[in-house]
């Protein structure tokens, strides 16, 4: 493939990650995105690069558990119980793959993708001045003795088996790796080579003003289809217009969904609401990023602040933003750190891309070469936004690709 014009629909870690790598190749590139990217999902994730993510949410275990996390008022997960009845096929589906089959499959398919997302992110930002945001950092899980870690054995004995090391802390030496937070759990597993960013949304500003400065045009438009013409793809239908290209990638998370659709894939996906909250000029701040596993939450050292992720909300895509998660996450923080202070409280709401296998879809739509997808990546788009948006390129160019696309290939689901 010569030089083209490739639209790229969505500007977040994606869509930006596989711009930049096009336009190292010698594309031209038109970044479409309807909204700020700094404040969607890539700006409001936990800020970690995380190549041991590769467990599912959905492991075994899971729909014995859900419904008494539903009805306690501490739980992290949460549901807008009116919107049940339309994501009640995608919901069976999903809960169907809690199993430990299901879920190594899921590993399986993450681990190439994961396991080099550092070093991904660092070729990807070099040259661009985002490379200030990287910084390499431990993951710790917190746990509140160790017979809650043997609990969770199923996730650590995958990770043993697909290559993930760690060392493991008691309650001294948690204490002594991190004397201001090691009160907070008696047993804690240290995971190194990792990275945070320490202010995504910044992040994805920069390398998407890079795209610009390269010569990228970024439009503020909302994509509604993708024209085609004897086979061939000729433009992007937006609410502002047409703009013509010559291939197109769909990266735009959860609302890929309608798009890729509209090109004869089925995508059974869903919107999983997740919630932050950020510290500002926090009085103390972790050594690491950690996992506190009780409550299922992030703590994320960032630039003047620290960040609490990790509620899952299912609700759709119109309700507005729900008190109750913002709150759990102030009084999940509270009650690890009471004597933490801080200045403000910034809030946040996004939507993470929940595909019903939990795998996201990365390669060509029905085969062709000028029509791709990359998205639905869940929980770990930041960590495999770099590589995703490489391995599109690579496809692009007819590379020899560096890992096995069968398990993301965009025909999976369809008849």
């Amino acid at each position: 493939m010569g030089e083209k014009t490739i639209a790229v629909i969505g500007a977040g870690i994606v869509g930006v990650s596989t711009a930049i790598w096009l336009q190292r190749d010698g594309h031209k590139v038109v970044l479409i995105d309807e909204g700020d990217p700094v404040n969607a999902a890539s700006y409001g994730n936990g800020g970690l690069l995380v190549p041991s993510g590769i467990v599912p949410v959905n492991s075994p275990g899971l729909i014995t558990k859900a419904p008494g996390m539903l009805l306690r008022s501490d739980s992290p997960l949460f549901l807008h119980w009116s919107y049940l009845p339309k994501m009640l096929p995608w919901l069976l589906r999903y809960l169907s793959r809690a199993n430990a089959r299901d879920a190594r499959k899921v590993a399986n398919a993450l681990r190439p993708l994961l396991r080099d997302s550092v070093d991904q992110h660092l070729a990807l930002a070099e040259g661009t001045g985002a490379e200030k945001y990287i910084e390499a950092c431990d993951y710790v899980f917190v746990y509140d003795d160790h017979a809650a870690f043997n609990k969770d054995s199923f996730a650590w004995t995958v990770r043993r088996e697909l290559g993930v090391d760690w060392d493991e802390m008691n309650a001294a030496e948690f204490s002594s790796y991190d004397p201001v937070f090691g009160s907070i759990g008696r047993y804690a597993i240290r995971l190194s080579d990792h990275a945070r960013i320490t202010d995504p949304g910044q992040y994805v500003n920069d390398l998407a003003a890079h795209v610009k400065r390269q010569g990228g045009k970024l439009i503020k438009a909302q994509a509604q289809d993708i024209q085609t013409e004897q086979g061939k793809v000729k433009a992007v239908k937006t609410d502002q217009g047409l703009i013509d290209c010559d291939a197109a990638v769909i990266s735009a998370g959860v609302w890929s969904k309608p798009l890729a659709e509209n090109q004869g894939i089925t995508v059974p996906m869903e919107t999983e609401r997740g919630y932050h909250i950020d510290l500002i000029n926090p009085s103390i701040t972790p050594k690491a990023v950690m996992m506190l596993t009780s409550g299922k939450f992030v703590i994320t050292p960032m630039q003047g602040r620290i960040r609490c992720a990790g509620i899952v909300e299912f609700g759709g895509l119109k309700a507005p933003a729900n008190k109750a998660p913002i709150d759990l996450l102030k009084s999940y923080i509270h009650r690890a750190c009471p004597n933490l202070e801080y200045d403000s409280v910034d809030e946040w709401m996004g939507h993470r891309p929940a595909p019903v296998d939990s795998i996201p879809f990365i390669g060509r739509i029905n085969n062709r070469a000028d029509l791709y997808a990359a998205f639905g990546h869940h929980h770990i788009g930041l960590t495999g936004g770099a590589k995703t948006g490489r391995l599109v390129a690579d496809m692009v160019a007819n590379r020899n690709l560096s890992i096995d696309m069968a398990p993301y290939r965009t025909s999976r689901f369809t008849r």
